[in-house]
C-alpha cells in the first residue's frame, strides 16, 4: 500500500479551493481539512451532525467533546469545523507580529491556517458567529503554540468575531459521555446495527449507566 502523503503545496491548496472546501453552511459546508488529510496526534472521528445533517471531521478527542456540547446546545444553529483563514491576512498579521507564518516543513509552502470551530448561535433573536480554538491545557505553555493562537485571535478580532480558547479543563467529561450516548441513540435509523439485538443492549446499558 502506498504511503499517504500529508505535505501541502500550492497545487493541493488550489485543489482544496476548487473543491469548495471552507465554503457553504449547514449541510453544504465542506471543512478545509478532513481526517484523511492530516497526520493527527490524537484520535480522529467522523460524526454525523443532526443540526447540519452532514458528517463532521474532528481531529482530536477534545474537538469531538466540544462538538457534542455544541451539537446539543439549544442556541447553536450551525457548526463549521476546520474553518480556513485567509492566507493573505494571516501572512500580514504574522509579519506584523514578527513571527514565522505556519508552513509545510517539506515544501516550505505557507499553510492555510484553520480555526477548529466557527459556530452560529441565536442571541436575543439575532444570529451571532463565534470562533473556538481547542487545545490541551499543557500546550499553552509552549511559545510557538501561543504565537499561533495569538495570530488566530488577531485574525478574528479583525473580523469582529468573538474568539476563545477551549481546553480539556473546560470540558465536562461526564456530560460529554452522556451526550455521546444520547447522540448515538438519537436516530437509530441513521446507524447500522452490527448484530441482532445490538440496539436494545445499548439502550439497556445506557439506562444502567444513568442509574450510577
Amino acid at each position: 500500500m502506498a504511503k499517504r502523503r500529508y505535505e501541502v503545496d500550492e497545487t493541493k491548496i488550489r485543489r482544496f479551493e476548487k473543491e469548495g472546501r471552507g465554503k457553504g453552511s449547514g449541510a453544504d459546508y465542506k471543512p478545509w481539512l478532513r481526517i484523511q488529510d492530516v497526520p493527527s496526534l490524537g484520535r480522529v472521528s467522523r460524526v454525523h451532525g443532526f443540526k447540519t445533517e452532514r458528517e463532521h471531521h474532528l481531529l482530536s478527542d477534545l474537538e469531538t467533546g466540544l462538538f457534542f456540547l455544541l451539537e446539543w446546545s439549544s442556541v447553536v444553529t450551525d457548526i463549521r469545523e476546520q474553518f480556513p483563514l485567509d492566507r493573505e491576512v494571516t501572512g500580514m498579521l504574522a509579519e506584523q507580529m514578527g513571527i514565522a507564518h505556519p508552513r509545510d516543513s517539506r515544501t516550505q509552502t505557507d499553510l492555510v491556517m484553520t480555526t477548529d470551530f466557527l459556530v452560529d448561535v441565536r442571541a436575543e433573536g439575532q444570529s451571532v458567529t463565534m470562533a473556538r480554538a481547542v487545545k490541551p491545557a499543557d500546550e499553552l505553555a509552549k511559545k510557538r503554540t501561543i504565537e499561533k493562537l495569538e495570530l488566530e485571535r488577531r485574525y478574528w478580532a479583525r473580523e469582529s468575531v468573538p474568539w476563545h480558547i477551549v481546553t480539556d479543563r473546560d470540558l465536562p467529561r461526564q456530560r460529554i459521555t452522556n451526550i455521546r450516548w444520547l447522540h448515538e441513540l438519537h436516530s437509530l435509523d441513521h446507524l447500522v446495527s452490527p448484530h441482532p439485538g445490538y440496539w436494545p443492549d445499548r439502550c439497556e446499558r445506557f439506562v444502567e449507566k444513568l442509574r450510577h
